[in-house]
């Protein structure tokens, strides 16, 4: 099985069954791919938002550190945030829950060898959004 297969399987398996939470996932991709500078544009954003610890924890091997709601708001801003629960039809709060639920899963799935691989990650997300999100 190839790397795409295992992200696929793996975060498909997770996803079956809830709306909201494909919802999510496809949030989730659709934030790393538009963030300037793609994954590693957006791990460094939590990097300098104080939340290098848990971005670095997604990225490497070992366990991923969880992050709160709030967390994920004060990285994205409300703003972003806002437009995010507007695009999936969720309010902010259900929305920051959500993204900090499935990104360390998202982010941990994109970089199986410890380090983000451009090309690897842009064949990844647009499978994974053909495969789980129609």
């Amino acid at each position: 099985m190839g790397l795409l297969d295992q992200i696929v399987s793996a975060l498909g398996q997770q996803t079956e069954g809830s709306g909201q939470t494909n919802q999510l996932m496809q949030a989730a991709l659709n934030l790393i791919n538009s963030h300037p500078g793609g994954l590693q544009g957006l791990v460094q954003q939590f990097m300098q938002s104080g939340f290098g610890q848990q971005a670095q924890s997604w990225v490497s091997t070992g366990q991923n550190l969880p992050i709160s709601a709030e967390q994920i708001t004060q990285v994205l801003g409300s703003g972003k945030l806002q437009e995010i629960a507007k695009q999936l039809g969720l309010d902010r709060v259900d929305t920051a829950g959500g993204l900090a639920s499935m990104l360390p899963q998202v982010v941990d799935h994109l970089t199986p060898n410890g380090a983000a691989q451009d090309d690897v990650v842009q064949q990844g997300l647009s499978l994974l959004k053909g495969k789980l999100l129609g």
